[in-house]
């Protein structure tokens, strides 16, 4: 078991870390375009995703930020734009728990951590959308606080919402480990703010006490 020492809560990322979209971005905005009359590959909008969300400035979480990656997503593909078209349809969809896939490493890590007396909560960079989500997943019941960056208007990697984290877990910052799919925005910033942190990258061979492959490996 990784846990030990001053440890006595962990807290974790949500997108890319607990969940994913399902199938993918591509695919679910693919679906709701079809619905009116706007045909493109999901492999198309997947690419075209990565590219606007690389490329995002002063990223908010606010529904104009967005209607704004939408509209960028689907540039030169439709006209008039998704924001004035079915971006709400888009936006509503993905507070729908079938638009999300719980990674397979996620309960079972959840409930050891739980049956181990180990204290949880959530620090994600994420809009409104996120507390009713969790509980449509039926994550929620693992979590005995979530710190939701639109709430706080400080968006990871601001360390201010690791600090409201420790504050509202009523820790010192050292007591909590926190894990996230982002070294920039997840481990960097936790570590700036007196957290420990590690990196969950499923898909890279994992690298020594920095890396996790799978969240199973922070229970043994």
């Amino acid at each position: 078991m990784i846990l030990g020492g001053k440890i006595e809560a962990v807290t974790f990322d949500v997108g890319g870390t607990l969940i994913e979209p399902f199938p993918s971005v591509g695919h679910v905005y693919s679906q709701v375009a079809a619905r009116h009359g706007v045909h493109v590959a999901p492999e198309v909008l997947n690419t075209r995703f990565a590219a606007a969300w690389k490329s995002r400035k002063n990223f908010g979480h606010s529904i104009s930020d967005w209607s704004g990656l939408v509209d960028a997503t689907f540039a030169g593909l439709v006209d008039p734009m998704p924001s004035q078209t079915f971006f709400h349809e888009l936006f509503t969809e993905f507070t729908k728990p079938t638009a999300w896939r719980i990674f397979d490493d996620v309960i079972p890590c959840l409930e050891r951590l739980q049956d181990r007396k180990v204290r949880l909560a959530v620090i994600s960079n994420w809009d409104e959308r996120l507390r009713p989500l969790l509980h449509a997943l039926n994550l929620a019941r693992f979590f005995e606080a979530t710190i939701v960056s639109i709430e706080l208007g400080a968006p990871k990697p601001d360390p201010q919402i690791f600090v409201t984290a420790a504050q509202q877990l009523h820790l010192e910052p050292s007591q909590i480990l926190h894990i996230g799919d982002s070294l920039n925005e997840d481990v960097n910033c936790a570590r700036a703010a007196g957290f420990a942190a590690m990196l969950i990258a499923r898909e890279k061979p994992p690298a020594e006490n920095e890396q996790l492959s799978s969240l199973l490996q922070l229970c043994g």
